[in-house]
């Protein structure tokens, strides 16, 4: 296997629908036809190029309608301390409404975001401040594909990450280790290497909390400031110099006075943490378990991550994202049929990807907020019942299938099974309402009754078989081809209940010739919920 070459063939509807899939939070049979025939490179190209379409969205509003600033955007006021778990919470919709937007232009932005946004955990209910969680946002998406030293160092002055990481109180005498610690577990070095090896000592996080003295968030908090901002005081900053140890080559940064030290000597520490051998492998494996497959043998670690990883740090690359992300995403290794159907839909996954699947329309933020806001509050109970609380990880490490033992099987549980069954169930019963005349649902009716050529020529056209009703169901809702005893199964035994299917081609021209007729509508379409019930909690395990 070539591993990191270019994958050559052009793209058939199926390679196409696992690269959005894999590089979005799921696409439109729309888009899927319009990626197919594309080459790895194009389409890779296309959705990149699209980043700059969906940067700068419309900023969030108030959703509340019974406010007088009610679908208005709320970021530019004074800040409103009574109100900032709301606003908090109007992020998230904010947010989450980008991932489920139907705009024709698939992108990597939304998925690489939430990827960086559980790499450099922030969390919303320990920050609380709902700038903060804005700023620190807007940080993730405007440098998700830019230099990952500059992220990097940015997000060490982010005022949400100085605040969750205690940076705010980090001072000369009275260093706090918690990022020191962070940047090298999580965010930079990671822990151990491939073998279990450490990659830093205990000292090594002494010495960067001093180096990372003096920085400070300003009218964090106060109610009715018009602007907060993040401050270095020199006078907090340690001076003495900080030396590390064997890991980083006896480094030693020379301690700074003035204005301009902290900077200075962040980006020294960046540097110096950059330079470790294991750094750039550490991201290019993270990038690998969220792209790929979460599960790196000694063959991927040595044929793709190693390789991958010098050419994330080379010279001529420098830490950019974008050109590694190009690289993975149009690799051979990506498109490999072993990696196809290989891990568990997140919950985003789940949700925002059948959302979208089957064509729920987002109503647009700035002229029906009332509806937007209904809707994305929808996806995002359901979400949340799953144990994914956007903005709002669990603990430092992120969420728990990312980096525990099994991995995305994690999202898998006693708790969790039956509430992705709640998403079937709206899909194929509709009954929640997001303005007058719209249910979130599936019109399984109107689906298949398209199919049919001349539906009310009962005479002159032969109706609609079984095969052919399974297969319109299942066109690329799986990663993997279903066999045909599968397909036998679902007919015979969860479509037609064992009656045979010569009485099914009898029944569907009884209902063409009276479709107006409640009970032989209700008789046909329990066939077709019963079906796409069953396929749709099929398609639960699967992530791609």
């Amino acid at each position: 296997m070539a591993y990191l070459d270019t994958f050559q063939p052009l793209l058939t509807a199926e390679t196409a629908a696992h690269l959005l899939r894999r590089a979005t939070f799921g696409p439109t049979k729309q888009e899927i036809a319009s990626f197919t025939g594309l080459s790895a490179t194009e389409a890779v190209n296309r959705l990149i190029a699209n980043v700059a379409v969906t940067i700068s969205p419309p900023p969030p509003v108030d959703y509340d309608e019974g406010q007088p600033t009610g679908g208005q955007p709320f970021l530019d006021l004074p800040y409103n301390k009574s109100r900032t778990s709301t606003f908090s919470l109007f992020i998230r919709y904010w947010w989450l409404g980008l991932m489920l937007q139907q705009n024709g232009r698939p992108s990597v932005l939304e998925k690489l975001t939430a990827f960086w946004q559980n790499h450099f955990v922030v969390i919303q209910s320990v920050v609380l401040d709902y700038r903060l969680t804005d700023r620190y946002l807007r940080l993730l998406r405007n440098s998700c594909l830019g230099s990952f030293r500059t992220m990097a160092i940015n997000v060490s002055k982010d005022a949400g990450m100085l605040i969750f990481q205690n940076g705010n109180e980090n001072q000369k005498g009275k260093p706090n280790e918690n990022y020191g610690r962070e940047l090298q577990e999580l965010f930079v070095v990671g822990v151990k290497d491939f073998n279990g090896k450490p990659n830093y000592t205990e000292d090594d996080v002494k010495a960067a909390a001093r180096v990372l003295t003096g920085w400070q968030v300003k009218n964090y908090l106060v109610d009715a400031s018009t602007s907060f901002e993040v401050i270095y005081d020199p006078n907090r900053h340690d001076t003495t110099n900080k030396t590390f140890s064997t890991y980083y080559g006896n480094k030693t940064i020379t301690g700074r006075s003035g204005p301009t030290s902290g900077d200075e000597e962040l980006n020294e520490l960046m540097d110096m943490l950059l330079a470790h051998p294991e750094s750039p492998k550490y991201i290019c494996r993270e990038l690998y378990r969220w792209y790929v497959n979460s599960e790196v043998t000694q063959d991927i670690e040595n044929n793709v991550i190693i390789p991958l990883a010098n050419f994330f740090s080379s010279p001529s690359n420098a830490f950019n994202i974008e050109a590694v992300l190009r690289k993975l995403l149009t690799s051979d290794i990506f498109y490999d049929v072993s990696n196809r159907g290989a891990m568990i839909k997140s919950p985003l996954d789940w949700v925002v990807g059948n959302m979208r699947f089957f064509n729920q329309p987002v109503p647009d933020m700035a002229t029906e907020y009332v509806a937007h806001r209904t809707y994305v509050q929808f996806a995002y109970n359901l979400i949340v019942g799953l144990q994914y609380k956007l903005l709002d990880q669990p603990s430092v490490f992120g969420y728990s299938p990312y980096y525990q033992t099994g991995y995305t099987e994690n999202w898998i549980n006693g708790t969790s099974i039956g509430r992705r069954h709640l998403l079937v169930d709206r899909l194929i019963y509709p009954t929640s309402q997001i303005k007058p005349g719209y249910l979130i649902g599936i019109d399984l009716l109107g689906w298949v009754t398209a199919l049919q050529p001349n539906f009310s020529d009962v005479a002159g056209t032969p109706p609609l078989t079984c095969e052919q009703i399974l297969d319109s169901f299942l066109d690329k809702l799986f990663a993997v081809s279903l066999i045909q005893p599968d397909k036998d199964f679902l007919i015979d035994n969860i479509m037609m209940r064992g009656i045979s299917r010569q009485s099914w081609l009898k029944e569907w021209d009884s209902y063409r010739a009276n479709p107006t007729n409640a009970d032989r509508k209700g008789a046909v379409l329990y066939r077709f919920q019963i079906l796409m019930r069953h396929l749709l909690r099929m398609a639960e395990y699967y992530i791609f």
